[in-house]
Order: structure tokens, then C-alpha cells, then sequence
């Protein structure tokens, strides 16, 4: 880091311009996307005031979870402030003014899959921010007649699925580093 902040200053790059170019070399990854909950997840329901309420619950197979005093509530593919505002005006029936938050205690809908000539074909949990290189180094890497030229990424873009080509060859070369996309929860890596 302190050769490329060097190399900047010596090139007229002013220092606080320098984290910006540093930032620039790395591929483009889109908009931050808030989670969203899935079949699987443990989430934190609290509700301020109401200790009989407040509870760890978790999103059954069907996308719903069981909230006392509302029965049955879809949880499945809202973010967690949205869910939260639903079950507050949902239960301004039973309280004056609720103040619920929603956490999610564990993530476990969050995975990514990877299939084909890799080391150790399976799924695995998407816990941080994880790139396609990194998706392929927790699966093992490739097996001796792995197609590395042809991955793809299959994604679930909610009104059907895309396919995204990755090139590891051109990654490896350092020639296109916006292959190297981060992944989302559901997205599948084939190696042929």
C-alpha cells in the first residue's frame, strides 16, 4: 500500500486523491444490496416494552415465522427493517406506538453453491462479502480437467435466472478483474 501511495505522490496524485485511485483499480461491484430473509434464518424479534413478545424466532420452510398475538407473518424476501415496520403496524391493533426491531441472529439462508471440477463441490455459508475467487478457493480449487475458461454463475434474479459468464484465466492474468464479481446468497458456480 505504501509503494502505490508513494508512486501517486511522486506522480502529482494529491494525498487525499490517493485512497480514490488505490480504490479505482479494484472491479466494479454495484450497489451494496440489503440483506434479505430466507428459509432458515434465526431472527431476534424485539419489541420494545414487551418482554412476552420479544423472542428468537425462526423462518420455517414456507417463509413465515410466528409472531403472539398475529399469527403467522412472511418474513421470507423482506430485509429486516421492513419486516420490522410490518409486524408494528400489524400489531398497533393490541399497543399504543410498538417499537419493534428485527435482527437476524443467524443466517443461515445466506449460502452459495459450487458444483463441478472443483476439490470440494457443495455449499457454503455466505457470512461476508465473497468474491468468485474466493467462492472457488473454499470449494478446493480445480481439478486437473476443470474448464476454468468457462464458469458461470447462475443467479436467481427473482423473475427467473441469468447466467453470468466468468473467465478464471483472465482473472488469473490480472486482464479482467470485474469477473471477479462478489457473490449473492443462492448464486451457483458450475465448473465444467
Amino acid at each position: 500500500m505504501w509503494g502505490v501511495l508513494a508512486g501517486l505522490l511522486l506522480s502529482g496524485i494529491p494525498a487525499g486523491r490517493a485512497q480514490d485511485a488505490k480504490a479505482s483499480t479494484a472491479p466494479a461491484q454495484g450497489p451494496q444490496q440489503d440483506y434479505r430473509i430466507g428459509a432458515g434464518d434465526v431472527l431476534q424479534l424485539f419489541v420494545w416494552k414487551e418482554p412476552d413478545l420479544s423472542r428468537d424466532v425462526t423462518v420455517r420452510f414456507d417463509g413465515k415465522v410466528t409472531i403472539p398475538l398475529l399469527g403467522d407473518v412472511t418474513a421470507a424476501g423482506e430485509t429486516p427493517q421492513k419486516l420490522a415496520d410490518a409486524i408494528a403496524t400489524r400489531l398497533q391493533r393490541f399497543l399504543t406506538a410498538p417499537q419493534v426491531t428485527i435482527g437476524v441472529g443467524q443466517a443461515t439462508s445466506a449460502r452459495f453453491h459450487v458444483l463441478g471440477q472443483v476439490g470440494k463441490p457443495g455449499d457454503f455459508p455466505l457470512t461476508r462479502p465473497t468474491t468468485v475467487l474466493q467462492g472457488l478457493a473454499l470449494a478446493g480449487g480445480f481439478k486437473d480437467f476443470a474448464k476454468s475458461d468457462s464458469i458461470v454463475i447462475i443467479r436467481d434474479e427473482g423473475q427467473g435466472q441469468t447466467s453470468i459468464p466468468v473467465n478464471y484465466k483472465k482473472l488469473e492474468a490480472g486482464h479482467d478483474l470485474s469477473q471477479n464479481i462478489l457473490l449473492r446468497p443462492g448464486d451457483t458456480i458450475l465448473v465444467p
